[in-house]
C-alpha cells in the first residue's frame, strides 16, 4: 500500500498493485487495472517513486526472511548416501 492524497489533502491507502499509469495534465491521474481513474494532489514522480519503494520493501522482505529459514532450516541433501 501507498499513500496518495486527494485533492483537497485527505490521506487515501492506494494498493501499489493496482495501478496502471500515472499521468500529469496538469493535475495527477492514476488509472488503476480495472479502467478506474483517480485525481490526486501528489506528483507523478512522488507517486513513481513510493510505488518503487513499495516494490522494493517487498523485495526485501522476502529476502530476509529467506535468510532467516536458511539460518535455522536442516540441510537435507537431495539424495542422500546409501547407509552401509
Amino acid at each position: 500500500m501507498i499513500v496518495v492524497h486527494r485533492l483537497k489533502g485527505e490521506r487515501m491507502f492506494l494498493n501499489a498493485d493496482l495501478v496502471e499509469s500515472v499521468e500529469e495534465t496538469p493535475d495527477t491521474v492514476l488509472t488503476l487495472v480495472d479502467g478506474r481513474r483517480l485525481v490526486v494532489a501528489d506528483g507523478a514522480d512522488e507517486i513513481a517513486a513510493r510505488i518503487l519503494e513499495f516494490r522494493a520493501s517487498i523485495l526485501v522482505s522476502a529476502s530476509e526472511m529467506r535468510n532467516q529459514t536458511m539460518d535455522t532450516a536442516t540441510v537435507v541433501p537431495l539424495h542422500p548416501e546409501p547407509l552401509a
